[in-house]
């Protein structure tokens, strides 16, 4: 016998459906072609990639991106994340990963994910304006995670994408408060911890939030756990089991990760050669820059580059040095 609750389910699970089918087919109506197209709203990002994209080694930043089509994985360190339609996937710090789109080989139709762009500034301030109060669960700690967008949410995104099509002063105006009425929604919601999370190690003066701070700060040059544990009142162990339990990686790990991705942007946009790229970020031995670079982007740093401009050329990635940041 089928009960109420399942019923209910059903609709809900038809609602969803209906939102995503509505919001694609209003990004379809604006974006055809493959792209990474930035809207009139500054926060707002349509991606839309109809081939199977390679592994891309990115840095993350703060962000949440809503699958709307296909799929999206991304490799944080000893964690995989595989986010599918209608699923939503948050980075809250600057990450070094490596993502693909229509990674599944069963994906048909073109990617299409939706892009929001926050900081912690925003999302503290609407923490102290609406007075929440949710506990943060240090055991669920974690920089980047999946969810699966409710009808409220879908809703919310299918409001912002109308806004599109109309006046510039409306458009502007309403989306900032969409913006803060979206970051309100997953502060309430069944993911409200792992968004107080940042929020709270961001502001502790001894927390993970100024070791990250600090490392982008230093990722030029050579530094010691001592030292950066004494630069964020921890201990050594203390820092690096909680930063491994947030990024999943060690801090070394992480800057190696930001400068290698720093060198690969300053190469990619033609800025410098191999050897100045190499010094730039911090390295001394240029055979120890091309043995790093080829194993985290799997060539070796002019092979990569020539490798990355093909697949612009044929339309797998964004030709667009900032895509790699």
């Amino acid at each position: 016998m089928v009960t109420f609750l399942a019923l209910e389910e059903s609709g809900q699970q038809d609602r969803c459906q209906y939102l995503l089918e509505q919001a694609k087919a209003m990004v379809e109506s604006r974006v055809s072609a493959d792209s990474r197209y930035q809207t009139r709203i500054p926060y707002l990002t349509i991606n839309r990639y109809s081939r199977r994209m390679p592994p891309i080694p990115v840095v993350l930043s703060p962000s949440f991106c809503l699958v709307l089509q296909g799929s999206k994985k991304v490799h944080s360190g000893e964690h995989i994340l595989y986010a599918r339609e209608g699923d939503f996937l948050t980075s809250l710090i600057a990450l070094p990963t490596t993502a693909q789109v229509n990674a599944d080989t069963l994906d048909t139709q073109p990617y299409i994910g939706l892009r929001v762009d926050f900081t912690i500034q925003e999302i503290a301030s609407v923490i102290t304006e609406s007075q929440l109060k949710v506990s943060p669960r240090d055991k669920h700690s974690t920089a980047a995670f999946i969810g699966r967008a409710d009808e409220e949410l879908l809703v919310l995104f299918v409001r912002l994408l109308s806004l599109l099509n109309k006046p510039e002063e409306e458009t502007l105006f309403l989306s900032g408060l969409i913006k803060q009425e979206l970051i309100f929604k997953l502060l309430s919601g069944e993911y409200s911890h792992l968004f107080f999370q940042q929020v709270f190690f961001d502001q502790q003066a001894e927390g993970i939030g100024k070791a990250i701070a600090w490392i982008k700060d230093h990722y030029a040059r050579s530094f010691t756990m001592k030292e950066l544990a004494n630069a964020t009142n921890m201990s050594v162990s203390g820092l690096h089991h909680k930063f491994k339990a947030i990024t999943s990686m060690g801090p070394l790990q992480y800057q190696k990760q930001l400068r290698l991705q720093e060198a690969r942007r300053l190469l990619i946009s033609g800025q410098m050669d191999v050897t100045n790229a190499s010094l730039e970020v911090g390295y001394s031995s240029p055979s120890q820059f091309n043995r790093e670079y080829r194993r985290l982007f799997g060539l070796p740093p002019l092979q990569d580059v020539k490798a990355l401009k093909r697949h612009a050329s044929a339309g797998l990635i964004e030709d667009n040095p900032a895509l790699f940041r």
